[in-house]
């Protein structure tokens, strides 16, 4: 049956293991931050110490995530 209201999604699809270091990056975001607002703001800004935004790095592989999670630690 064509659907054509139906939305579509035409972007890259993350891996199962990129976005398992995704959501860990947020879950400890949240943990530490406990503000949703703060958490996306730390996420999605570009960080001059880390070379860029940490959700990419977290993503990207799992020496970012490390870098992320070392980061997150340090906001605790």
């Amino acid at each position: 049956m064509n659907r054509p209201f139906r939305k579509r999604f035409d972007g890259p699809r993350l891996t199962p293991e990129a976005a398992e270091r995704q959501g860990r990056a947020t879950r400890l975001a949240f943990e530490a931050l406990r503000d949703s607002a703060k958490v996306v703001a730390f996420l999605n800004t570009e960080d001059p110490l880390l070379g860029g935004r940490p959700i990419d790095l977290a993503v990207a592989s799992p020496e970012g995530l490390t870098e992320v999670e070392r980061a997150i630690a340090a906001l605790a």
